[in-house]
Parts: C-alpha cells; sequence; structure tokens
C-alpha cells in the first residue's frame, strides 16, 4: 500500500505583527512551511513565492536531487521579482518542508530557522539545526543549549533563500513509517513554547488539524511577538482521498490567489 501524508495547517499573524510573514501549504505528497526573514523587505511575497513555485513545479515523483532542482527554481522565482522591481532587494524567506519520494522514501528540505520535528511512537525529536547565530554558539559550547531560546540575538539566521545562486539548502533522506507524526513549524512557536510542551500538545493530539491548532493557541497565549504557523503530517498508509489538492495558509494563501497548475 503506498503512503501519504494526512497533512494539516494552522497560520496566525499574531498581536505584534501587521502582516503574516509566514507561508504553508499541505497536500498528501509534501508538506512545508517558509518565513520571510525579518528586518528586509517584503518577507510575506518571498515565502509565499517561494511555496507557489515549489507546489506549480511538482512533477509525479522526485528524488533529492529532483527536490534540490524544484527549490533552486523556486528561490530563482524570488530572484525574478527583485529584478522587475529593484525595491524589493534584500527579501528573503527560510524553507522548511517534507516531501515523498518517487522510491518511498522521504525528503526533508531545510534552510534557515524554521524546524521540523518527529514523533515516532514516545520519543519527540527535532530533526533540523537551526541556521542561526545562536545556533553556531552552541555548537561552540558558547552557551548552553537552553539558553538559547531566550537570546537576545536568537533572530539572526546565517542561511535563507533570497534568490541568490549562493544560496543553500539541505535534502536529507529518512525512512517514513506509518503512524510517525512530523512537525514543520516557525520560530514564532519554538521562541516562546519550550520543546517539552510542544511535544506533548502533538503527541495528545487526536489530528493533524487539531494539533497545529493547539500548538498555534499555545504560542499566542504565551505571547509569541512574531508570526506564527505549525504544519502537522501525519504518514499514512492508505489511498490519497479524491480531490486532495495542496492547501495554503498565511501569506500563501493571500498572495497569487490565482489557480495554481499542479501535476
Amino acid at each position: 500500500m503506498p503512503i501519504r501524508l494526512n497533512a494539516a495547517a494552522v497560520s496566525d499573524a499574531g498581536s505584534h505583527r501587521p502582516t503574516n510573514q509566514d507561508a504553508a501549504f499541505a497536500a498528501s505528497w509534501g508538506a512545508a512551511v517558509a518565513d520571510g526573514v525579518g528586518g528586509g523587505p517584503s518577507g510575506d511575497l518571498a515565502s509565499a513565492a517561494l511555496i507557489h513555485r515549489l507546489v506549480a513545479t511538482r512533477g509525479s515523483g522526485m528524488d533529492a536531487d529532483g527536490l534540490l532542482v524544484r527549490i533552486r527554481e523556486a528561490n530563482w522565482d524570488i530572484r525574478a521579482h527583485v529584478e522587475r522591481d529593484p525595491a524589493l532587494q534584500g527579501m528573503a524567506t527560510t524553507f522548511t518542508g517534507i516531501f515523498l519520494s518517487i522510491s518511498g522514501e522521504l525528503l526533508l528540505a531545510h534552510t534557515g530557522d524554521s524546524r521540523a520535528y518527529l514523533l515516532r511512537g514516545d520519543e519527540f525529536t527535532r530533526e533540523t539545526r537551526d541556521d542561526s547565530y545562536v545556533q553556531a554558539l552552541v555548537d561552540h559550547g558558547i552557551i548552553p543549549p537552553e539558553a538559547a531560546q531566550a537570546h537576545p540575538r536568537r533572530n539572526i539566521i546565517t542561511a535563507s533563500l533570497g534568490g541568490s545562486e549562493g544560496d543553500v539548502v539541505s535534502v536529507a533522506e529518512r525512512p517514513p513509517l506509518a503512524g510517525d507524526r512530523w512537525v514543520l513549524c516557525s520560530d514564532g512557536l519554538t521562541d516562546y513554547v519550550p520543546e517539552a510542551d510542544v511535544a506533548h500538545l502533538i503527541a495528545e493530539a487526536d489530528d493533524p488539524r487539531s494539533a497545529a491548532a493547539a500548538a498555534v493557541a499555545l504560542a499566542l497565549e504565551a505571547g509569541t511577538r512574531d508570526n506564527v504557523t505549525v504544519v502537522v503530517c501525519d504518514i499514512v498508509d492508505d489511498e490519497v482521498p479524491a480531490g486532495n489538492d495542496p492547501v495554503f495558509f498565511g501569506s500563501a494563501a493571500r498572495w497569487f490567489a490565482e489557480d495554481v497548475e499542479t501535476a
């Protein structure tokens, strides 16, 4: 029986930001979150453009190399926006996504400080490393991991997608197991809610939609000062439901309202 994703997402601008610069999508074959880089112009456009281009260029199946090509094409789309409007120079976005490969593996793509977590049985593990200044401090033993969440420079990232040929994204293969629950989120959640609390909510929720909603609600209750987006994906081994097209969230639901052609 082929596997698929049962995926859902919730995205909220929060009480302290005028726009939602997070973008996300959820589908049976993949899901992702992108967070427009703060301090730059049009982070909402950057994240939305990346997500929409990835969905529009999806083929009938892909391997790790094919996914890297699609991410590179989506990154070129960001550059094309800047070339058309130089005022957008500097816009960029983080990106974290999972995709089912043509060989039945799960592909995990990542750059920036959005995160992916995996709940497998009773074990909740972080599956990505933050590309950030604070993570570098932790890696070099300058600060302990528990100090990272409250560090005043925690929002400085060291990698993102902004249309440059030098932009770097990692793609890793993971073996998918029916019953796995993946969580993709922007730092509006993880900068304000301890991982242990996230793990508890995710494990207790009956389905992906309620899990995502509970995590976003907890971030808002904790006083997040950022946009917050959570995508939750269950690995299931049944057929894809009819009419299961990609669904967009956050800035991806606001920008590019026209229909997206999917393969």
